[in-house]
Order: C-alpha cells, then sequence, then structure tokens
C-alpha cells in the first residue's frame, strides 16, 4: 500500500483553483488563509461513514460528490459562499482504480462551486469521509435557524423524499420504475446544494436550515432556537407525484438526505418569493406552512396530527 503522503501528492494536491484568501495550502503543517476585509468565516464539518451514510456498492466518485455536497448545503442554508476545505479520508486498501474516480468526483465538485481542497489527512482504516468546509459572508449577514417570527411562512426549495426513494428501492423496500429510480438515485447519491439561495437568504429569510434528518426533525430545530410553533400542511408539500398517488409522505417528512433548504419569511416578502419561482423553477421555493406561538401540527385535510414527538434520523438511537 502507498504511504498516505504519495496519495495525497497522487490524488489530492491540485483539487480547485485557489481559493480568495489562501495564503498556503497542501504541503507543509497546516493551511494559512485570510478572512477579506468586511467578511466573515463560516465553518462547518460532516462526516460520512460507509454503510451508514452511503451504501457499500456506491461508486467512488458519488461519494466524494456527495461528501463535498453536503457540507456546501451547510454554507448555503447560513448564507454564505464557499471558498475553501479540508478532508480526512481513511480508507481500508490502497486501491488506485477507487481512488482516481474519487479524487475525480472530488474534483468535480470543487471546479463546480469554487472551492479548493487546502489540506487533510490521510489514513488506513474503514472507509470514512470527513471534510471541513469554510466560506465566506459579509460581516453581520450570516443567516442562523433563531430568527422564525410568529406569522412568518415556513417555504422549502426543490422537491422532498426523493433521495429516500432511492435509498428504499436499493434495500427493496420498493420498486420504482426506471424514470423514477434514475431521479431518486440522482438524488440521493448527487444531492444539489442550493448555493443560488444565498443571496436570497440573506436578503429575505428571518431562519433557515438544511434539511439532512427530515423535514419534521430539522423544522423542529428552527422551532427551538427561535422559541416558536409551526403548523404545515401535507398537502402542500413539494413531492413527486408517485409520492401523492401512493400517500407515502413519510418520505418527505421523515426520511432525511433531502439536502434542500427550509426557510422562513416575513409575509411581506411573498412577492419575493414569486420573482424568485419565476426566474428560478428548478429551485422553486414552496410555501408549506406558517410559524405559530406554540405547538407542532400537521394539517391532513380536515385531521391535525401532533409532530411534536416525531424523530428524524438519529444516530445513536
Amino acid at each position: 500500500m502507498a504511504n498516505e503522503f504519495a496519495i495525497i501528492e497522487q490524488y489530492f494536491k491540485a483539487i480547485g483553483d485557489p481559493a480568495s484568501g489562501t495564503v498556503l495550502g497542501i504541503g507543509d503543517d497546516a493551511a494559512v488563509v485570510e478572512v477579506p476585509t468586511g467578511q466573515q468565516l463560516v465553518i462547518s464539518m460532516d462526516t460520512l461513514i460507509a454503510g451508514i451514510h452511503f451504501p457499500q456498492s456506491t461508486a467512488p466518485a458519488d461519494i466524494a460528490y456527495k461528501a463535498l455536497a453536503v457540507n456546501l448545503s451547510d454554507l448555503a442554508a447560513m448564507g454564505a459562499n464557499p471558498a475553501w476545505f479540508l478532508m480526512s479520508l481513511s480508507l481500508e486498501h490502497d486501491d488506485s482504480q477507487w481512488l482516481t474516480q474519487f479524487a475525480a468526483g472530488l474534483k468535480w465538485v470543487a471546479d463546480n462551486y469554487g472551492l479548493q481542497l487546502i489540506g487533510g489527512d490521510t489514513c488506513r482504516g474503514k472507509l470514512a469521509i470527513s471534510i471541513q468546509i469554510a466560506g465566506y459572508v459579509p460581516s453581520g449577514r450570516y443567516v442562523t435557524r433563531q430568527g422564525a417570527a410568529v406569522g412568518d411562512i415556513i417555504l422549502v426549495s426543490g422537491e422532498l423524499g426523493n433521495a429516500a426513494l432511492g435509498l428504499a428501492q436499493i434495500e427493496g423496500k420498493l420498486e420504482l420504475e426506471p424514470t423514477l429510480l434514475a431521479k431518486s438515485e440522482a438524488a440521493l447519491n448527487r444531492p444539489q446544494p442550493r448555493l443560488e439561495l444565498v443571496f436570497f437568504l440573506r436578503e429575505f429569510a428571518s431562519s433557515a436550515i438544511d434539511i439532512s434528518d427530515g423535514l419534521v426533525a430539522d423544522l423542529r430545530h428552527i422551532l427551538d432556537a427561535s422559541g416558536c410553533g409551526a403548523v404545515i400542511e401535507k398537502a402542500a408539500l413539494p413531492v413527486d407525484v408517485w409520492i401523492e398517488r401512493q400517500g407515502l409522505y413519510e418520505y418527505a417528512l421523515e426520511a432525511g438526505d433531502d439536502y434542500e433548504i427550509c426557510c422562513t419569511l416575513a409575509p411581506g416578502f411573498q412577492a419575493e418569493v414569486e420573482r424568485w419561482n419565476s426566474l428560478h423553477p428548478q429551485t422553486r421555493l414552496t410555501p408549506i406552512g406558517k410559524i405559530t406561538e406554540s405547538g407542532y401540527q400537521l394539517l391532513d385535510g380536515e385531521h391535525s396530527i401532533d409532530l411534536s414527538r416525531r424523530q428524524g434520523y438519529r444516530h445513536f438511537d
């Protein structure tokens, strides 16, 4: 097996173009960066483990794509533009074909979203990828989970539940027709970080979060941080027509892995939402409910379902 230094030199030294503010990248004990004047640094970190965050059969390029994309999704939710990232890679074998494909997937995301790999670590062990990502936001303009207010509209981007359908197909729980299967596998393996929403969120959102553990669980984080409640409508959830026809809304509500944005806006910004949707049909923002003083309810026709005890994905349950 090649040593870790050879792996870094061969596969990861030239991932992404030099980022704004990068003084020293890969090749020393640590990287050196500068934060541009008038900007603040937004930092996030996620770990993906084989068999937990992605099936063992997942293609190496897709693993790399997802590892970086889920971190980009965190930056998007905070209203930050990406700049650079560090990566820790643990793998069992020095598999040149696997590493070549993995590095190609990582490079594609880095090039496409304009960020640079500036350091990290490689070691031998069970397959796992940890990425620490950083981006910039104008000082004081970051978006948090804390700002939701009573009367705010709750919105989500894109469609919910497709990644969960893809995983259910892999696990043999469903049999999807080819077009929906392709769509669901793409959502599972190559989620789209909604960085196009960064400026919109900074300008108009009172709070935001990316949906990784399911809408019910992640919206609850906003409610807890903001000291509010919510009412959402099942019929308003943006889902594929297959979910609607089958009535399998649990894939959209609780399954997770969507990496769409859930945000809240004051009612006075409805015109801005309509303008956004007219210009960005692929990242449409759908109103699904409102912020209330207390409680957490799902309206299903004439029925009201208490969501206060519902849980999303939890690692240690």
